[in-house]
This record gives C-alpha cells, structure tokens and sequence, in this order.
C-alpha cells in the first residue's frame, strides 16, 4: 500500500511539473522582438498596399511575420497606433508620444496581414526605426 501511496504522490508531481512546463512555454517562449532583428524589407507604404492590393497571396508570402521597414507620412494617431498615409495600420506596444500628424517617418514592425475591406497593411510590436 506504501509504494502504491508513492507511486501515485510522484505521477501527480510529474504531472504538475509537466503542465506547468507547457504552460510557462505556450505563454512565453512566441514572444519576438521585432525591434531587435533584422529588418527584412525597407518600403514605402503606398508601395506595400499597391503589392497586397495586386496580389494578396503572393504578398501573404513574401511580408508575413516578417520585420519591415514601412515609410510614410502620418495620417492618424490613436494612444498606440499609428496610421501612415492611411494604408498602414501600425500597433506599438507603448503608447506613441512625441509624432504628428503630417510628419514624415519610418516605422518598423512586424506584417499580421492585410485587411481588404479597410484597405490597409496591418502590422504590430511596431517601433520608430532608425537606419
């Protein structure tokens, strides 16, 4: 009875270290700095939204979760995102200070996608980038 009591009390444990093992890796181990890697693309904003307007497939394939460079002017300014030459939608993780509108910049970020109905490039954990 002794050794079934032990047996039991370590699968338990071993089942807890596992859960939490997986849990602690599904909630940290996806989290990229885009501000740190390598851009992969410099662009303009008109011309990223002409590409995803002509072909959003093969656009999908080339800019997905990929760290861009998108240049532009500033059209819209809300807390934390930032719209450039209202084509592209830009989400920091901080809220944005110290821009204007009208202001010419260049954002880096990383590309989630594009929405055809508002017509924009969509992108997040963006960041002011710096050449």
């Amino acid at each position: 009875m002794k050794k079934m009591l032990k047996i039991s009390v370590v699968i338990v444990i071993m089942l807890l270290i596992s859960f939490f093992s997986i849990r602690y890796y599904i909630n940290n181990a996806g989290k990229r700095d885009i501000a740190a890697e390598t851009t992969a693309y410099e662009v303009s904003s008109q011309s990223i939204l002409n590409e995803f307007t002509a072909n959003t497939d093969a656009s999908n394939k080339k800019y997905l979760e990929k760290p861009v460079s998108i240049s532009g002017i500033v059209t819209s300014i809300h807390d934390k995102e930032l719209i450039l030459d209202n084509s592209v939608n830009c989400t920091f993780l901080i809220s944005v200070n110290g821009v204007k509108i009208n202001q010419k910049t260049i954002v880096k970020g990383r590309v989630i996608g594009f929405d055809d109905l508002l017509g924009e490039v969509k992108l997040d954990q963006c960041s002011f980038y710096k050449k």
